[in-house]
Protein backbone atom coordinates (compact mmCIF):
# COMPACT_ATOMS: atom_id res chain seq x y z
CA UNK A 1 0.00 0.00 0.00
CA UNK A 2 2.74 1.92 0.92
CA UNK A 3 4.94 1.50 -2.02
CA UNK A 4 1.89 1.73 -4.15
CA UNK A 5 1.54 4.99 -2.72
CA UNK A 6 4.71 6.20 -3.47
CA UNK A 7 4.64 5.30 -7.43
CA UNK A 8 1.93 7.40 -7.64
CA UNK A 9 3.09 10.77 -6.19
CA UNK A 10 5.22 11.58 -8.64
CA UNK A 11 2.79 11.14 -11.60
CA UNK A 12 0.64 12.96 -9.54
CA UNK A 13 2.67 15.82 -9.34
CA UNK A 14 3.47 16.20 -13.34
CA UNK A 15 -0.03 15.68 -13.68
CA UNK A 16 -0.51 18.85 -11.20
CA UNK A 17 2.29 20.61 -12.73
CA UNK A 18 0.62 20.18 -16.11
CA UNK A 19 -2.64 21.79 -15.09
CA UNK A 20 -1.26 24.86 -13.30
CA UNK A 21 1.21 25.59 -16.53
CA UNK A 22 -2.85 24.98 -18.55
CA UNK A 23 -4.20 27.48 -16.58
CA UNK A 24 -1.47 30.20 -16.30
CA UNK A 25 -1.44 30.10 -20.09
CA UNK A 26 -5.34 30.37 -20.42
CA UNK A 27 -4.81 33.27 -18.18
CA UNK A 28 -2.57 35.09 -20.24
CA UNK A 29 -4.84 34.51 -23.35
CA UNK A 30 -7.38 35.83 -21.96
CA UNK A 31 -5.24 38.45 -20.53
CA UNK A 32 -4.35 39.23 -24.17
CA UNK A 33 -7.80 38.89 -26.06
CA UNK A 34 -9.71 41.31 -23.27
CA UNK A 35 -8.73 44.36 -24.78
CA UNK A 36 -9.69 43.34 -28.70
CA UNK A 37 -13.19 41.93 -26.77
CA UNK A 38 -13.45 45.55 -25.16
CA UNK A 39 -12.62 46.95 -28.55
CA UNK A 40 -15.28 44.75 -30.61
CA UNK A 41 -18.25 45.49 -27.79
CA UNK A 42 -17.48 49.33 -27.84
CA UNK A 43 -18.24 49.16 -31.75
CA UNK A 44 -21.39 47.35 -31.47
CA UNK A 45 -22.72 49.80 -28.75
CA UNK A 46 -24.27 53.48 -29.49
CA UNK A 47 -22.22 56.49 -28.60
CA UNK A 48 -24.50 57.20 -25.24
CA UNK A 49 -24.36 53.37 -24.00
CA UNK A 50 -20.41 53.49 -24.83
CA UNK A 51 -19.42 56.59 -22.74
CA UNK A 52 -21.48 55.38 -20.14
CA UNK A 53 -18.89 55.13 -16.60
CA UNK A 54 -20.75 52.41 -15.84
CA UNK A 55 -18.89 49.23 -18.04
CA UNK A 56 -21.84 46.70 -18.94
CA UNK A 57 -22.10 43.53 -21.06
CA UNK A 58 -25.63 43.51 -21.53
CA UNK A 59 -27.18 46.12 -24.32
CA UNK A 60 -28.90 45.84 -27.57
CA UNK A 61 -25.96 45.82 -30.47
CA UNK A 62 -26.09 48.13 -33.24
CA UNK A 63 -24.06 48.42 -36.70
CA UNK A 64 -24.42 52.19 -37.05
CA UNK A 65 -20.59 53.03 -35.58
CA UNK A 66 -19.61 50.64 -38.24
CA UNK A 67 -21.76 52.91 -40.75
CA UNK A 68 -20.48 55.88 -39.62
CA UNK A 69 -16.63 54.88 -39.56
CA UNK A 70 -16.82 53.26 -43.21
CA UNK A 71 -18.74 56.59 -44.31
CA UNK A 72 -16.17 58.97 -42.45
CA UNK A 73 -13.81 61.39 -44.62
CA UNK A 74 -12.89 59.86 -48.03
CA UNK A 75 -14.27 56.57 -46.51
CA UNK A 76 -12.73 53.29 -45.59
CA UNK A 77 -11.37 51.97 -48.36
CA UNK A 78 -8.80 54.91 -49.66
CA UNK A 79 -7.18 54.39 -46.38
CA UNK A 80 -7.27 50.48 -46.82
CA UNK A 81 -5.96 50.40 -50.24
CA UNK A 82 -2.83 52.44 -49.26
CA UNK A 83 -2.15 50.36 -46.25
CA UNK A 84 -2.39 47.34 -48.34
CA UNK A 85 0.06 48.77 -51.51
CA UNK A 86 2.77 50.45 -48.39
CA UNK A 87 2.42 47.23 -46.23
CA UNK A 88 3.11 44.55 -49.16
CA UNK A 89 5.00 46.83 -51.29
CA UNK A 90 7.42 46.93 -48.07
CA UNK A 91 7.95 43.68 -47.69
CA UNK A 92 8.45 42.81 -51.14
CA UNK A 93 11.10 45.09 -51.84
CA UNK A 94 12.45 44.47 -48.06
CA UNK A 95 12.91 40.96 -48.96
CA UNK A 96 13.96 41.33 -52.25
CA UNK A 97 16.85 43.44 -50.46
CA UNK A 98 17.28 40.95 -47.44
CA UNK A 99 17.75 37.63 -49.19
CA UNK A 100 21.12 37.89 -51.19
CA UNK A 101 22.33 40.32 -48.23
CA UNK A 102 21.79 37.78 -45.71
CA UNK A 103 23.06 34.74 -48.04
CA UNK A 104 26.01 36.84 -48.46
CA UNK A 105 26.78 36.93 -45.10
CA UNK A 106 25.73 33.37 -44.40
CA UNK A 107 28.08 31.68 -46.82
CA UNK A 108 30.71 33.66 -47.61
CA UNK A 109 31.01 35.32 -44.03
CA UNK A 110 33.62 37.90 -43.73
CA UNK A 111 35.61 39.58 -40.73
CA UNK A 112 33.38 42.13 -40.17
CA UNK A 113 30.06 40.44 -40.67
CA UNK A 114 29.47 40.11 -36.90
CA UNK A 115 29.86 44.02 -37.02
CA UNK A 116 27.91 44.38 -39.83
CA UNK A 117 24.87 42.30 -38.24
CA UNK A 118 24.83 44.35 -34.65
CA UNK A 119 25.41 47.35 -36.59
CA UNK A 120 22.21 46.76 -38.40
CA UNK A 121 20.23 45.78 -35.80
CA UNK A 122 21.36 48.62 -33.56
CA UNK A 123 20.30 51.39 -36.02
CA UNK A 124 16.65 49.85 -34.45
CA UNK A 125 17.45 51.45 -30.98
CA UNK A 126 17.57 55.02 -32.62
CA UNK A 127 13.95 56.41 -31.56
CA UNK A 128 12.07 57.26 -34.48
CA UNK A 129 11.49 60.85 -33.30
CA UNK A 130 15.50 61.35 -33.63
CA UNK A 131 15.43 61.10 -37.22
CA UNK A 132 11.98 62.81 -38.00
CA UNK A 133 13.70 66.15 -38.86
CA UNK A 134 16.27 64.97 -41.56
CA UNK A 135 13.77 62.86 -43.11
CA UNK A 136 11.05 65.37 -43.22
CA UNK A 137 13.21 68.06 -44.98
CA UNK A 138 14.66 64.99 -47.49
CA UNK A 139 11.34 64.09 -48.38
CA UNK A 140 10.06 67.84 -48.84
CA UNK A 141 12.78 68.43 -51.01
CA UNK A 142 12.49 65.22 -53.05
CA UNK A 143 8.85 65.36 -53.36
CA UNK A 144 7.87 62.24 -51.26
CA UNK A 145 5.63 63.67 -48.79
CA UNK A 146 2.56 62.07 -48.81
CA UNK A 147 3.10 59.57 -51.51
CA UNK A 148 2.76 55.23 -51.78
CA UNK A 149 6.47 55.31 -52.95
CA UNK A 150 7.54 57.72 -49.91
CA UNK A 151 6.30 55.79 -47.03
CA UNK A 152 6.84 52.56 -48.57
CA UNK A 153 10.51 53.11 -48.57
CA UNK A 154 10.32 54.40 -44.82
CA UNK A 155 9.03 50.86 -44.10
CA UNK A 156 11.25 49.32 -46.15
CA UNK A 157 14.24 51.20 -44.26
CA UNK A 158 12.48 50.32 -40.89
CA UNK A 159 12.24 46.38 -41.28
CA UNK A 160 14.81 46.06 -43.42
CA UNK A 161 17.67 45.45 -40.56
CA UNK A 162 15.31 42.51 -39.09
CA UNK A 163 14.48 40.96 -42.39
CA UNK A 164 18.11 40.97 -43.09
CA UNK A 165 18.85 39.31 -39.40
CA UNK A 166 15.83 36.94 -39.44
CA UNK A 167 16.76 35.42 -42.92
CA UNK A 168 20.37 35.17 -42.13
CA UNK A 169 19.39 33.07 -39.04
CA UNK A 170 17.57 30.59 -41.76
CA UNK A 171 20.44 30.48 -43.94
CA UNK A 172 22.85 29.82 -41.04
CA UNK A 173 20.91 27.14 -40.29
CA UNK A 174 21.66 25.21 -43.72
CA UNK A 175 24.38 23.10 -44.18
CA UNK A 176 27.03 24.70 -46.48
CA UNK A 177 27.91 21.52 -47.88
CA UNK A 178 24.89 22.04 -49.78
CA UNK A 179 26.21 25.31 -51.45
CA UNK A 180 29.73 23.78 -52.51
CA UNK A 181 27.97 20.54 -53.77
CA UNK A 182 25.66 22.82 -55.98
CA UNK A 183 29.36 24.78 -57.13
CA UNK A 184 31.53 22.01 -57.76
CA UNK A 185 28.57 21.17 -60.42
CA UNK A 186 28.65 23.76 -61.75
CA UNK A 187 25.77 25.96 -60.50
CA UNK A 188 26.52 29.81 -60.41
CA UNK A 189 25.83 32.12 -57.12
CA UNK A 190 22.68 32.88 -58.51
CA UNK A 191 20.79 29.79 -59.65
CA UNK A 192 22.60 28.10 -56.12
CA UNK A 193 20.50 30.95 -54.29
CA UNK A 194 17.52 30.63 -56.34
CA UNK A 195 16.77 27.27 -57.15
CA UNK A 196 18.86 25.40 -54.20
CA UNK A 197 18.80 27.90 -50.85
CA UNK A 198 15.35 29.59 -50.88
CA UNK A 199 13.60 26.31 -51.54
CA UNK A 200 14.96 25.10 -48.31
CA UNK A 201 14.47 28.33 -46.55
CA UNK A 202 11.02 29.04 -47.90
CA UNK A 203 9.34 28.58 -44.45
CA UNK A 204 11.73 30.86 -42.93
CA UNK A 205 11.23 33.49 -45.86
CA UNK A 206 7.39 32.90 -45.53
CA UNK A 207 7.37 33.86 -41.42
CA UNK A 208 9.80 37.00 -42.33
CA UNK A 209 7.60 38.21 -44.80
CA UNK A 210 4.41 38.08 -42.79
CA UNK A 211 5.87 39.91 -39.84
CA UNK A 212 7.47 42.28 -41.81
CA UNK A 213 3.87 42.61 -43.52
CA UNK A 214 2.13 43.16 -39.86
CA UNK A 215 5.07 45.72 -38.38
CA UNK A 216 4.07 48.21 -41.45
CA UNK A 217 0.45 47.64 -41.01
CA UNK A 218 0.64 48.33 -38.05
CA UNK A 219 3.03 51.41 -38.25
CA UNK A 220 1.66 54.50 -36.91
CA UNK A 221 4.13 57.45 -36.46
CA UNK A 222 5.55 57.84 -39.82
CA UNK A 223 1.85 57.80 -41.49
CA UNK A 224 0.85 59.96 -39.32
CA UNK A 225 3.77 62.23 -39.79
CA UNK A 226 4.77 62.16 -43.02
CA UNK A 227 1.43 61.78 -44.64
CA UNK A 228 -1.79 63.88 -45.49
CA UNK A 229 -4.20 62.63 -46.84
CA UNK A 230 -3.27 61.20 -50.80
CA UNK A 231 -0.87 58.29 -48.87
CA UNK A 232 -2.92 58.57 -45.55
CA UNK A 233 -3.00 55.00 -44.15
CA UNK A 234 -5.52 53.02 -41.87
CA UNK A 235 -3.35 54.41 -39.06
CA UNK A 236 -4.61 58.14 -40.46
CA UNK A 237 -7.80 56.68 -40.90
CA UNK A 238 -8.14 56.07 -36.74
CA UNK A 239 -6.76 58.80 -35.35
CA UNK A 240 -9.17 60.75 -37.62
CA UNK A 241 -12.04 60.22 -35.25
CA UNK A 242 -10.06 62.08 -32.70
CA UNK A 243 -11.60 65.82 -33.34
CA UNK A 244 -11.75 68.93 -31.55
CA UNK A 245 -15.58 67.34 -30.90
CA UNK A 246 -14.79 65.26 -28.87
CA UNK A 247 -13.31 61.11 -28.37
CA UNK A 248 -16.76 59.48 -29.98
CA UNK A 249 -15.84 56.02 -28.22
CA UNK A 250 -18.53 53.33 -30.80
CA UNK A 251 -17.31 55.04 -33.78
CA UNK A 252 -13.74 55.05 -32.60
CA UNK A 253 -13.66 51.24 -31.71
CA UNK A 254 -15.37 50.38 -34.99
CA UNK A 255 -12.25 52.24 -36.76
CA UNK A 256 -9.90 50.52 -34.94
CA UNK A 257 -12.07 46.88 -35.29
CA UNK A 258 -11.67 47.61 -39.31
CA UNK A 259 -8.72 48.38 -38.88
CA UNK A 260 -6.98 45.18 -37.34
CA UNK A 261 -9.48 42.89 -38.60
CA UNK A 262 -7.59 42.26 -41.72
CA UNK A 263 -4.29 41.51 -40.68
CA UNK A 264 -5.75 39.53 -37.56
CA UNK A 265 -7.61 37.51 -40.26
CA UNK A 266 -4.15 37.17 -41.70
CA UNK A 267 -2.26 36.14 -39.09
CA UNK A 268 -5.31 33.49 -38.11
CA UNK A 269 -4.70 32.12 -41.67
CA UNK A 270 -1.34 32.06 -42.01
CA UNK A 271 -0.06 31.40 -37.82
CA UNK A 272 0.43 27.51 -38.74
CA UNK A 273 3.12 28.76 -41.71
CA UNK A 274 4.35 31.28 -38.86
CA UNK A 275 5.45 28.85 -36.40
CA UNK A 276 6.71 26.46 -39.18
CA UNK A 277 9.10 29.27 -40.01
CA UNK A 278 9.89 30.53 -36.83
CA UNK A 279 10.90 27.12 -35.54
CA UNK A 280 12.99 26.47 -38.73
CA UNK A 281 16.19 24.44 -37.91
CA UNK A 282 15.32 23.96 -34.45
CA UNK A 283 15.42 20.18 -34.85
CA UNK A 284 17.67 18.86 -37.39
Amino acid sequence: MTSSTIDQTPGRKKSTGGTLLTLLAWLIGITMFFPILWVVLTALKTEQTAFSMTPTFIFSPTLESFKSALAQGSGYWHYALNSVITAVGSTLVGLALAIPAAYAMAFYPSKRTDFTLVWMVSTKFIPAVGVLIPVFLVYRSLGLLDTRLGLTMLFTSMNLPIMVWMVYSYFRDIPVDIVEAASIDGASTAQTMFRVILPLALPGLASTGLLALILAWNESFWSLTMTDYHAATLAVYTASFKSGEGLFWARLSAASVLTIAPIVVLGWFAQRQMVRGLTFGAVK
